[in-house]
């Protein structure tokens, strides 16, 4: 291991790999990532459900998306390795006159920046998703663009595409300490010894505000427990018209319900108003009847199936559920990208650009200033609607 860097990044997920391989094409090189797991990927970022979508309530995400799925289209291209990436869509199912409302006001928000998005019929939100049952709904949102990509592809190919360029990565291997010397950073200290360094970025996801008070900070994230199932319907159903045909992502908003073809399966899911954070992730199987109730009303092919398996994550949630980005004013050096509630994999591509051209002394192209810390102390936060 090196013994001193220009950069070193602490969590070897999607945003840390993205940050390093942002660095290395600035020409910023001499960087160590270090990920205290054997493998890279395997924390939230290897526990989601892969969604990747348009469909915010501020410009800046918005922003992030357009940016962020624009380079998932040309990931192979552009990085180097392939990315399995299916653009069947995003739905959002609406119930009430207000969340209509709402959505109407993001749409017409999306759209002015771009985004070829639609207000739909409940007939034709059926349609797009065969078995779907629109019982109660009012409309759906609609952005044929958004869609499933695989965060496993996309954290391995920023990876080895930084490797190759000369960042050094750096597996099991645990961060326990920074040091600050007169309020700047002086170097980080791990289970593999001492890095002498300038720069550190904390993208150690729902474990970020451990890592920010080795450097005496005080960061808002909490780690927030998720369920994913996989059910597997009767062959029948799967040749059937009432199972979906691609890999659609479809989401009741009123209770957070969503689903999305998995291979022959379903992979569905959905939040837990009454859970506590907490770094747990072993499946609650009781949870599951409280989904299941939901699911058999929305996709009634689900009553044929069987679960195969589960698994939870953790999402990183911070107060008003938007990322924490940028620099830390009280330790110089000390850079944040933490707490993106649930839709950071979908943006890695476009934050790890921004804060790499940050820390490179460049001004990025989307204002930060929304994702400072300070923000939760001078009241300036502008929450995000859409998370799921």
């Amino acid at each position: 291991m090196r013994s001193a860097a220009d950069v070193v990044i602490i969590g070897g997920g999607c945003m840390g790999a993205s940050t390093a391989y942002h660095l290395s094409r600035l020409g910023i090189r001499n960087v160590v990532l270090i990920e205290r797991e054997r493998q890279l990927a395997t924390g939230s970022t290897g526990r989601n459900a892969g969604g990747v979508r348009h469909q915010f309530s501020i410009p800046e995400n918005i922003a992030f998306s357009i940016e962020s799925i624009h380079l998932m289209e040309r990931f192979e291209d552009e990085v180097g390795y392939p990315l399995d990436f299916h653009q069947d869509g995003y739905l959002f199912l609406l119930s009430t006159p207000e969340s209509v409302s709402t959505f109407e006001q993001n749409i017409a928000l999306q759209q002015s920046l771009g985004v070829e998005v639609e207000l739909l019929t409940p007939a034709e939100a059926a349609r797009l998703a065969p078995g779907l049952n629109v019982d109660g709904v009012i409309a759906a949102s609609y952005c044929s663009r958004d869609g499933i990509a695989d965060p496993n592809g996309l954290t391995t190919g920023f990876a080895r595409a930084a490797q190759t360029a000369g960042v050094e990565i750096e597996r099991d291997t645990e961060v326990t300490g920074i040091t600050v010397d007169a309020d700047r950073i002086a170097g980080v200290t791990t289970t593999r010894g001492t890095i002498a360094t300038p720069v550190v970025v904390n993208a150690a996801g729902p474990h970020a505000a451990r890592v920010a008070q080795l450097a005496g900070v005080n960061l808002p994230v909490e780690p927030l427990r998720r369920h994913i199932f996989i059910a597997q319907p009767p062959a029948a159903a799967v040749a059937g018209a009432d199972f979906p045909e691609t890999h659609l992502m479809a989401i009741d908003f009123a209770t957070s319900f969503y689903f999305h073809r998995e291979g022959a399966n379903i992979l569905f899911g959905m939040g837990d108003p009454d859970e506590a954070p907490g770094f747990d992730m072993t499946v609650q199987w009781d949870f599951l009847d409280s989904v299941v109730e939901v699911a058999l009303t929305r996709l009634p092919v689900l009553a044929e199936g069987t679960i195969s398996h589960a698994w939870a994550g953790l999402y990183a949630m911070s107060p008003d559920a938007n990322a924490i980005i940028g620099p830390v004013e009280q330790v110089k050096g000390l850079y944040l990208i933490n707490g993106f509630s649930g839709h950071g994999f979908q943006h890695s591509p476009a934050v790890g650009r921004h804060l790499a051209a940050l820390i490179a002394g460049h001004q990025p192209d989307v204002d930060l200033d929304s994702f400072a810390l300070d923000r939760f102390s001078t009241g300036t936060v502008q929450p995000e609607a859409n998370v799921i």
